[in-house]
């Protein structure tokens, strides 16, 4: 991974953030905010771009079944109102459901289908806009003036301040494609923004404008279907509804990928992130919140039916996004790309002050439906902040309660504690001490195994790690005490294998950083948190040599399902039946000049250990609020436990046996 590099100056801005802690939570409440914006926008858009679609539907339907039609005016008034009131709630929730089953195959199979469909779209809406301009009012290229604008504040009174708010709604999207830079590559969004998108919608809307001005008094004027000429209302109605399903990706895209960086810096409960490319980092899928959005999706369509309402909150959450990312891009500008702090200032004034004058009108519209908005987001946030809190707190406790390796070191038999045959792997987070649960069990528990592995499991971003450089391994105390520690790294599309699988590869890495200390011990003089790569040695070099015992692995599988046949009596019928799995034993290579006594005699122990058992040492922390403590931090704490109880489990990266598992649990008072 590349170093972040150093900053040249230390400014006194950088200098009063970093001493100010009330800064820190300034920062952190304004960026959670925004990705709230972010998360509430996902939601919303493909409610309001599906909907609007299916109202558009069921306009064409109306005017081919009364073109067709027979029946008597009264009878067509009636198939309109039925067709009104079914035909847009109906497909917009079908549409909804397709769309979001379609989200586990992935962004680049999606886009690989949605793209010819979004371009044959932009190129239509672009040519009906140059035929419009052409046909009703090729004045209307004098519109782009700034006159105009001018005259629209000058003489502004309230309801033309709140039209601003749809207005708004033109330049919407523009938040979603930066998001979605972890799905696709800054020069791709460049090249079709600018050459594509862009002058697509210009000429959409100035062609929009041009037919409007010369049908100013007709019936549903302001409906961009309107202004299709002849049978291309039937056309724009079938892209149309495979276009808003193509715009809502874009939103979809964009709360994955806020959400797993808010994963990344613990400020979202625990949720199961799937990878969907192995070259492209930020392509990813989160079944759950997939679910999750769709069901918030259908709630706001049913329960809306109205696409002005869902406008005013989609606004409304665009809007106060941008207003977050101005903010949060002129320290940017001042304290990591280090320009002049008046540089800073200007981008800050000028772009917030545009963002201000539609923040205010979208406030404007807060009884019209904005109001979803504040509820959404206000739970959101809570939920955010909550998780964040827990767990700054849960890991302070964890780094302070623990223990050095002469704390365990320095048990021995003379205090009553007793080295046990086998393998104990002790999983932690920490990379230095031995974690408080550890010590925990061992206090109320004085015993502990022949020999220790603590393992810690690292995520890199990057699709693959390789085998060589998978495993870091370090020793803690001297030789005899038999302790080790490794880090296990992989990326985000590294599959670590089934348990026995993993303890073998961990076995023999262990061996062989033994082996290689031995042949240079001033080079592997350890202190704590000092690891070495263990994985690139050369054949032959392995200090265990593999051996499949088919009937060991038989007989003891056999005899570990009879006994628990026989405790458990017949609750676990599925186990009854020996698995026929092979397990592998290590052995010594034959003895020669090459290997030391005591380099034998501690890898012989490691084989004794493996043998005659392994056991693996989870940690379960709780958090309590202590007696006396004011009535938010209980809210907040029971907030946390409420959410880490049902959240998902933290990733452990093994497939561990029940049989072998040993959860510690700890309570830690705030």
């Amino acid at each position: 991974m590349e170093s972040v590099p150093k900053t040249k100056v230390e400014s006194k801005a950088r200098r009063a953030i970093e001493k100010h802690k009330n800064s820190h939570y300034l920062l952190l409440l304004l960026a959670l905010l925004g990705s709230c914006m972010v998360i509430a926008d996902g939601v919303l858009t493909p409610a309001m771009s599906v909907f609007s679609a299916s109202s558009a539907l069921e306009r064409s339907i109306s005017k081919l079944s009364t073109q067709l039609s027979s029946l008597s005016p009264k009878h067509q008034d009636s198939l309109t109102a039925h067709l009104s009131k079914y035909v847009p709630l109906t497909s917009a929730c079908a549409i909804l459901i397709g769309l979001f089953a379609l989200q586990h195959y992935g962004t680049h199979k999606i886009g690989f289908i949605f793209a010819p469909i979004i371009s044959l779209w932009l190129l239509f809406i672009g040519s009906v806009g140059a035929y419009n301009i052409f046909h009703w009012n090729r004045q209307v290229f004098c519109a782009l003036s700034p006159g105009y604008m001018y005259r629209f504040f000058k003489d502004a009174d309230i309801n033309r301040w709140k039209s601003l708010g749809g207005v708004l709604l033109c330049i919407a999207g523009s938040e979603a494609m930066f998001a979605d830079l972890g799905h696709f590559s800054k020069k791709s969004v460049k090249i079709s923004f600018c050459f594509l998108v862009y002058p697509s919608l210009v000429l959409c809307y100035m062609g929009q404008t041009a037919y409007m001005s010369a049908n100013y008094h007709g019936e549903s004027v302001h409906f961009l279907g309107a202004s299709m000429p002849g049978s291309a209302h039937h056309v724009f109605t079938a892209l149309a509804l495979f276009a808003t399903a193509v715009g809502s990706q874009a939103a979809i895209t964009g709360i994955f990928s806020i959400i797993s960086q808010c994963l990344a810096l613990g400020c979202f409960p625990r949720v199961k992130v799937v990878h969907t490319s192995d070259k492209i980092h930020g392509q990813v899928y989160i079944p759950d919140i997939n679910w999750i959005l769709l069901l918030l999706c259908l709630s706001i369509t049913i329960g809306f039916r109205d696409i002005g309402h869902i406008g005013n909150a989609a606004g409304l959450a665009i809007i106060t996004g941008m207003l977050a990312t101005t903010c949060l891009m002129s320290l940017i500008i001042s304290l990591y790309w280090e320009k002049n702090i008046l540089i800073s200032a200007l981008f800050l004034i000028f772009f917030g002050a545009i963002e201000a004058t539609y923040f205010s009108a979208c406030v404007l519209n807060l009884h019209e439906g904005a109001w979803f908005l504040i509820f959404f987001v206000v739970v959101l946030l809570v939920v955010m902040l909550t998780w964040h809190y827990g767990t700054m707190k849960k890991y302070e406790f964890e780094l302070h309660n623990r223990v050095c390796m002469e704390w365990l070191t320095d048990l021995g038999p003379s205090l009553g504690v007793a080295r046990v045959p086998g393998i104990g792997f002790i999983y932690t987070d920490l990379v230095r001490g031995i974690p408080a649960f550890f010590s925990h069990f061992v206090t109320n528990l004085p015993a502990f195994h022949q020999v220790l592995i603590f393992v810690s499991f690292k995520s890199v971003p990057i699709p693959y790690v390789k085998p060589s450089r998978r495993f870091l391994i370090g020793r803690f105390g001297t030789k005899e005490y038999r302790v080790y520690r490794c880090i296990v790294r992989y990326g985000y599309c590294d599959s670590i294998g089934d348990k026995d699988n993993f303890e073998d590869q961990l076995i023999r890495r262990i061996g062989e950083f033994i082996s290689v200390e031995d042949i240079d011990p001033e080079a592997f003089t350890f202190s704590e948190g000092r690891m070495v790569v263990i994985g690139n040695l050369q054949e032959g070099s392995n200090a265990f040599i593999p051996h499949v015992d088919s009937e060991v692995g038989q007989s003891s599988t056999l005899a570990s399902s009879e006994l628990t046949k026989t405790e458990l009596g017949s609750q676990l019928p599925s186990i009854t039946s020996p698995a026929r799995k092979k397990r592998i034993r290590f052995l010594l290579p034959p003895e020669s000049p090459q290997m030391r006594p005591s380099v034998r005699e501690e890898l012989q122990e490691i084989v004794d250990a493996r043998d005659y058992g392994t056991a693996y040492f989870l940690g379960k922390t709780h958090l309590s609020a202590r007696k006396g403590a004011n009535f938010l931090k209980k809210i907040i704490l029971g907030t946390y436990i409420f959410l880490d109880k049902n959240c998902r489990e933290p990733s452990v990266a093994l497939n561990i046996p029940l049989a072998a598992l040993v959860e510690v649990g700890m309570v830690y008072i705030i």
